[in-house]
């Protein structure tokens, strides 16, 4: 058995855990390769939110990895895919580079020579896949960009904080009510100042700044 490493990464939060699909599916592609090839996996490291784009040298796990490798002997390194290790073609291609310098031999598990065949065919396959993988993750970006577009042209809202309407609609109510009712219409300051007597403070505990005031009063 010859002793060896898996990286695993998700580019979205939402799909980290241990029960999540893409977690699961790359353990799954990594166990099986090493299984039917008389591999050992001796640690798994996994970056976890991590963009496909970023350096090797930026990413936590991967830090982990070269520092787990560095002097035990350990000399593979193995992924699910070219793109799990990286989608952007010039990390994708340094990065295998910098690995080969070290000495460590990066194999995707469903594609062992991805890396690993140096003829000039081999090459330019890698590149246009490397290529064809980053170009999917921009498409993929550009169809997300456009649907937050017209999402926040139908509701007026797309992600970032939820308003204060639906957060905290009771300490709304009551702002609105104290706006309403006196005479001499209260300072935002004020305001806050009451909400806080009567127990509605902000997200940290605090009284809610005239921004967030203002921001009730003109909730719908």
């Amino acid at each position: 058995m010859i002793n060896a490493v898996a990286y695993l990464r998700t580019s979205s939060a939402t799909n980290t855990g241990i029960d999540k699909d893409s977690e699961k599916r790359q353990r799954l592609a990594i166990d099986g390769f090493a299984k039917s090839n008389k591999y050992q996996i001796v640690d798994y490291f996994y970056d976890a939110a991590v963009s496909g784009s970023d350096a090797i040298d930026k990413r936590a796990g991967f830090r982990a990895l070269l520092n787990r490798l560095a002097g035990n002997g350990v000399k593979t390194i193995i992924c699910e895919s070219p793109d799990r290790f990286a989608r952007d073609l010039a990390v994708q291609l340094t990065g295998q580079q910098l690995l080969k310098s070290l000495g460590y031999d990066l194999i995707p598990a469903t594609a062992p020579d991805f890396f690993s065949d140096e003829t000039p065919t081999a090459r330019m396959v890698m590149q246009i896949l490397g290529a064809v993988a980053e170009f999917e993750r921009a498409n993929l970006v550009a169809k997300l960009a456009g649907a937050r577009r017209r999402k926040k042209a139908a509701t007026g809202r797309c992600e970032g904080r939820k308003p204060l309407i639906q957060t905290a609609p009771e300490a709304v109510a009551l702002a609105k009510q104290l706006n309403r009712k006196r005479k001499d219409k209260p300072s935002l300051r004020d305001i806050s100042k009451l909400l806080a007597e009567t127990g509605y403070l902000n997200e940290k505990g605090r009284p809610f700044n005239p921004k967030s005031i203002a921001s009730m009063l003109n909730s719908y």
